[in-house]
């Protein structure tokens, strides 16, 4: 059996990339092709458990270090008990965040230096990486303004100020350019439906499949 891809969003805060994760699934689904969606951090057990440490209390609760150990350790359990298994049993994936998220928000967005996430990142998981990452790029206040919109409380992250939140945004750009190969970045200042659409097209041509539009 052919083993799955792994397909991963990323970017800031209110970018969308719940509402693309699940669009992608369902769009794959209807195509023929097997497909997971899952989250970090969470995804697994253990991960979800981390999950609340790391979204719940004051944003001061842990310092960068702190951040960037309980990520790796929920990375680890989320690849072994469910990334992983799925990509062997030919399933696609499709994560909501994955690495790049410690390298935007604990690297550019906390000052914690690239060569140590990097190497944390290989302790936890060696070199597992997604074939295909697609960055999703809002402009900070538009994404806060999202956020806002929602009926549920602000974590963390979401309620740190304006300028990690652009730290935040010029990380994530300057990951999908260090990387082009693997990343794409979409801008995702459009509505729902002309960002999936995008998102389609970038799968399509990166991946090889040929995959409709899910409706909105």
């Amino acid at each position: 059996m052919p083993r799955g891809r792994f397909i991963t969003f990323e970017g800031g805060e209110g970018a969308g990339k719940s509402t693309q994760t699940a669009l992608l699934v369902r769009a794959l689904g209807r195509a023929g092709i097997a497909a997971l969606a899952t989250r970090e951090p969470g995804g697994s057990d253990g991960a979800e458990a981390i999950r609340r440490l790391l979204l719940e209390g004051n944003p001061a609760r842990w310092d960068a270090e702190q951040e960037a150990l309980l990520f790796a350790a929920a990375r680890r359990d989320h690849v072994r008990r469910r990334i992983e298994p799925a990509l062997a049993g030919g399933t696609w994936v499709v994560c909501d965040r994955f690495a790049d998220s410690t390298i935007a928000y604990q690297g550019y967005g906390r000052g914690l230096a690239l060569a140590d996430i990097a190497t944390l990142h290989r302790l936890a998981v060696g070199d597992f990486a997604a074939d295909l990452t697609l960055v999703l790029d809002v402009p900070v206040e538009m994404g806060r303004t999202r956020i806002a919109a929602r009926k549920q409380p602000a974590d963390r992250f979401e309620r740190l100020d304006a300028a990690f939140h652009e730290r935040l945004r010029q990380g994530f750009r300057d990951i999908a350019a260090a990387a082009p190969q693997r990343c794409a970045l979409i801008d995702a200042s459009a509505g729902p439906a002309r960002v999936h659409r995008a998102v389609l097209d970038v799968v399509m041509q990166r991946l090889g499949v040929a995959v409709a539009a899910a409706e909105c």
